[in-house]
């Protein structure tokens, strides 16, 4: 009985494992293809895009040019992924967060204070177990017939 514990638990932490790797590899399709398509009209350049899964943060930008992007937004509604790309994307022209800059991202986006604010509410809600849930995906492999 502990042996058969032990293995489900290690196989769900696989599985879960694989999963988040597929899901990283869809963000990161998505980042680059949105940061492609909102350079055009922010200009500046990047020098490439990192994506992770960050405790504090949604993204960044770096002074040399480095787009990160928390995977976790591919959780989110299209609009709110594309203020976050937006919203990086503006700080290679002002690296910082002055009136200036915020013009920029209204410019760009002027509804995207929704987006922020969806962001800043449902932000918490954007977890692997949360997402296969509302799916109707069981995050643990086990069940009353495997007792």
């Amino acid at each position: 009985m502990v042996k058969r514990e032990i293995s489900l638990a290690a196989a769900e932490r696989r599985r879960l494992e694989t999963l988040e790797k597929r899901y990283r590899e869809a963000a990161r399709t998505q980042f680059e293809g949105r940061a492609a398509y909102f350079q055009l009209i922010t200009g500046g350049s990047y020098s490439s895009i990192t994506v992770r899964d960050q405790k504090t943060r949604w993204g960044s930008c770096s002074s040399r040019g480095t787009l990160s992007f928390n995977y976790r937004l591919i959780f989110a509604p299209p609009q709110v992924l594309d203020y976050v790309v937006v919203h990086e994307l503006c700080h290679l022209t002002h690296m910082n967060h002055s009136r200036d800059f915020w013009n920029m991202v209204a410019r760009i986006m002027p509804d995207y204070q929704i987006h922020r604010k969806w962001l800043r509410d449902h932000g918490d809600e954007l977890t692997l177990e949360t997402h296969l849930a509302k799916k109707g995906i069981p995050v643990s492999l086990e069940s009353d017939s495997i007792k």
